[in-house]
């Protein structure tokens, strides 16, 4: 069982019975309540996934709370600066190597790949490709507690951008995937990588898929009205949506659109 913590102050100090997260001080309109920094363990050896952008108070309070454990090993759900910037830093602090699927994020000889499996105090942790966000985006399966961490494929809130170097027909392979293992391993908690634990998986999932649905079909709409421009669409589809988030909608537009052939 999951063991699911989700305190009412937020996402810091929340997780399941082997994940503890600690939340990185840089909140933003895309970054919700800042980015959160999983800590995987149950025994002297612990994972760190996602340490969070190059802010050393950060960084070392992160390290402080294991000083009597060790970090056997530095993961990334992506290359993003928010989640990767600094990764390098604390693995200096925790003499521990950095794994990721881009190479350019890497810090030793091994990698991460969809199907690998990371053990760690008898913890397993599987990896699982899920590109869409960025073409580099991983989700990491926790049997033991019935979690899936889940960067910004899933948020704790909203919705997922996706971003230049990202693909929104592979993002909805992955939505897809994620929703199929859920079900079948039975799945108890999204561990995300901004905004609070999502103790309902299924429910989070389908949210997702028909939210995406949704606006495709809005953006269909929007061009039969003669909405010609990625702009013009914005503000009509995301008419609702606060203005300092219409930027980060015109990415998803144009994603949309390639999407759509158009």
């Amino acid at each position: 069982m999951s063991g699911l913590r989700i305190p009412l102050g937020g996402p810091d100090g929340s997780g399941t019975a082997h994940a503890l997260g600690l939340l990185a001080p840089n909140p933003s309109p895309m970054t919700l309540d800042g980015t959160n920094t999983w800590v995987i363990g149950r025994g002297e050896d612990v994972l760190v996934v996602d340490p969070g952008p190059d802010d050393e108070a950060h960084l070392r309070r992160v390290a402080d709370h294991l000083r009597e454990r060790r970090v056997a090993a530095i993961l990334l759900t992506h290359g993003h600066h928010d989640h990767s910037g600094g990764a390098r830093r604390f693995a200096g602090m925790v003499q521990a190597p950095v794994r990721a699927l881009d190479p350019r994020h890497r810090l030793g000889d091994e990698g991460l790949a969809d199907g690998d499996v990371v053990t760690v105090g008898g913890l397993e942790l599987h990896v699982v490709g899920t590109p869409g966000h960025s073409f580099d985006s991983l989700c990491f399966w926790l049997p033991e507690d019935r979690a899936m961490l889940t960067g910004d494929t899933v948020l704790g809130r909203g919705t997922t951008v996706i971003a230049p170097d990202g693909d929104l027909a592979d993002y909805l392979r992955s939505l897809d995937r994620l929703r199929a293992t859920a079900e079948q391993v039975g799945a108890e908690a999204l561990l995300p990588g901004h905004g609070p634990v999502l103790p309902d998986p299924i429910g989070a999932l389908d949210g997702y898929i028909a939210h995406r649905r949704q606006r495709l079909d809005q953006i269909r709409t929007a061009r039969e009205q003669g909405a010609t421009t990625p702009r013009e669409i914005v503000e009509i589809v995301y008419a609702d949506v606060d203005r300092s988030l219409w930027a980060a909608a015109e990415m998803s537009v144009r994603a949309q659109l390639a999407y759509l052939g158009e």
